[in-house]
C-alpha cells in the first residue's frame, strides 16, 4: 500500500537548516516504509501567496494545490525555525489557511531548527498544542536540531531522534485503515506515548 505525505519546510534563508532537517525527516520515513511518497514544499516561495489567501479569504492555484494535497495526504511533516522560543509567522499562517478539518486525525511529525538548545521546549509548549487543536496525531517524539546537532559530537544524538519519529510515524500507518485496525492504531499511539513519558 503507497501512503502519501507531505513536508512542509518554514525556513526563510536558502540553504536552510529548516529544510535541510525537513529533507533527513523525510529519507528516514522513506527508508522505514519505502512505499511511501513525499511532496515537500518550502514555505519561503509561497511568503506572498500565504499573505493574500489570509488577507484575501481564497488561496492561489499554487498555495491550493499544496493545500489539496496537505488535506489528501496520510500523513504531515512539519518544520519550523524558532525565533523567540516559538515557530514563525509564516509557518502559522500558513496552518490559518488549511480548512479546519485538515489534520484531523492526521499523523504529523513535528520539527524545528533554532540557534540554541534553550528553543527545544518550543515543540512541546508551542508545536504540540498547536496540532492538538488541529486534532493531528502527534508522533511523540520531537525533533529538534540546535547547530550543536549538526555537528560531530551531535549528529548521532540527532539521527537517533529523527529513526525513532520515522519509526513510530511508520507504526501509526501500517495500522491505517477502518474498524479494528483504526482501533489498534490508537493503541500503538497509547503506547508509545506512555513509553515516551517514562523516566
Amino acid at each position: 500500500m503507497t501512503f502519501r505525505m507531505v513536508a512542509i519546510s518554514a525556513g526563510l534563508g536558502d540553504p536552510s537548516t529548516t529544510r535541510m532537517l525537513a529533507d533527513r525527516i523525510t529519507d528516514a520515513v522513506q527508508a522505514n516504509r519505502p512505499e511511501t511518497t513525499v511532496e515537500t514544499v518550502s514555505l519561503r516561495g509561497l511568503a506572498h501567496d500565504v499573505t493574500d489567501a489570509t488577507l484575501a479569504g481564497f488561496a492561489s492555484p499554487r498555495l491550493q494545490h499544496v493545500l489539496d494535497a496537505v488535506m489528501a495526504a496520510d500523513g504531515l511533516i512539519a518544520v519550523t525555525p524558532i525565533f523567540k522560543a516559538s515557530y514563525t509567522g509564516l509557518f502559522k499562517s500558513f496552518l490559518d489557511v488549511l480548512e479546519a478539518d485538515a489534520l484531523i486525525g492526521k499523523p504529523v511529525i513535528v520539527a524545528a531548527t533554532g540557534g540554541t538548545a534553550r528553543h527545544s521546549l518550543a515543540i512541546d509548549f508551542a508545536m504540540r498544542p498547536l496540532f492538538a487543536y488541529m486534532q493531528a496525531l502527534v508522533v511523540p517524539t520531537g525533533i529538534f536540531a540546535s547547530p550543536h546537532d549538526w555537528g560531530t559530537e551531535g549528529k548521532d544524538t540527532l539521527t537517533g531522534r529523527i529513526d525513532r519519529a520515522a519509526a513510530e510515524l511508520a507504526s501509526i500507518l501500517a495500522g491505517a485503515g477502518t474498524g479494528r485496525q483504526r482501533d489498534e492504531e490508537f493503541d500503538m499511539f497509547s503506547d508509545s506515548m506512555l513509553a515516551a513519558a517514562r523516566p
